[in-house]
């Protein structure tokens, strides 16, 4: 598996969360978080943290200078989810997201570990 590849599948791990950025009416969509909320704020603001990471995913794909950096991110993106949908009993709700971001470890790791070899 190419770096390329495996950069651009983490990538899409974070793609969906991000587009919330660019689009609001996605919190309402995935969380069901209403405008009116002041959770709503916290959610678009982490639409942007998740923007952060698929540009760091999608810029290592490319420059190998910036795979370390990418790796760090996207593991503590995708592990901290993990572990605390884990900590908090595994809700049925957040089951499809836990699952992609489990399998998203893969080229993770395989990326990352190359990151760390060069």
């Amino acid at each position: 598996m190419s770096q390329l590849i495996c950069w651009l599948l983490v990538g899409l791990v974070h793609l969906i969360p991000a587009l919330a950025l660019f689009r609001p009416a996605l919190i309402t969509r995935l969380y069901g978080v209403q405008p009116d909320s002041p959770v709503f704020v916290l959610m678009h603001h982490r639409a942007a943290l998740f923007f952060a990471v698929l540009v760091a995913c999608v810029w290592a794909a490319f420059d190998p200078g910036g795979r370390k950096l990418a790796t760090l991110l996207a593991a503590v993106s995708m592990l901290s989810f993990l572990l605390l949908y884990q900590s908090y009993g595994r809700p049925a709700q957040l089951g499809t997201i836990a699952l992609v971001d489990l399998v998203g470890l893969i080229p993770l790791a395989w990326a990352g570990w190359h990151a760390f070899q060069q």
